[in-house]
């Protein structure tokens, strides 16, 4: 990986993972302004301290070492959370604006995800090689 590769890497993961964690600690603590956010997307309350439990256990094994498996399923909980509430923000016509956020951590999750390390890549996904 070049050196220019690996600081891209990380400038996407920090700021993924600050993104992450800020939202899943007001999606924790049900700040009055996201607790508006969801009920006007018509989802239930109770979906935010799943989404923020979530958040913070993925930013923590994208973070850590090793893992590689948990880190595809953490960089796909990111994909689909921040792509459906992309969605979710057009279906029910709010603001451009409001896809805002969503956006910019989709575009981290993808460039984290595509720029990650060898040693933080799943392996055992690469195919098989069988000798005759």
């Amino acid at each position: 990986m070049s050196k220019r590769n690996k600081i891209i890497y990380w400038i996407a993961t920090i700021w993924l993972a600050l993104g992450m964690i800020s939202t899943g600690i007001v999606q924790l603590i049900k700040m009055e302004e996201e607790v508006e956010n969801f009920t006007n997307l018509g989802y239930p309350i109770y979906l935010m301290t799943i989404l923020g439990i979530w958040k913070i256990l993925g930013v923590i094994i994208i973070l850590i070492p090793k893992f590689t498996i948990l880190k595809e399923w953490a960089y796909a909980g990111f994909f689909f959370a921040m792509s459906g509430a992309i969605i979710s923000h057009l279906v029910v016509e709010d603001k451009l604006s409001s896809i805002f956020g969503p956006t910019l951590l989709l575009i981290l999750t993808i460039i984290s995800w595509y720029l990650r390390p060898l040693e933080r890549k799943n392996n055992s996904l690469k195919p098989l090689k069988y000798e005759s």
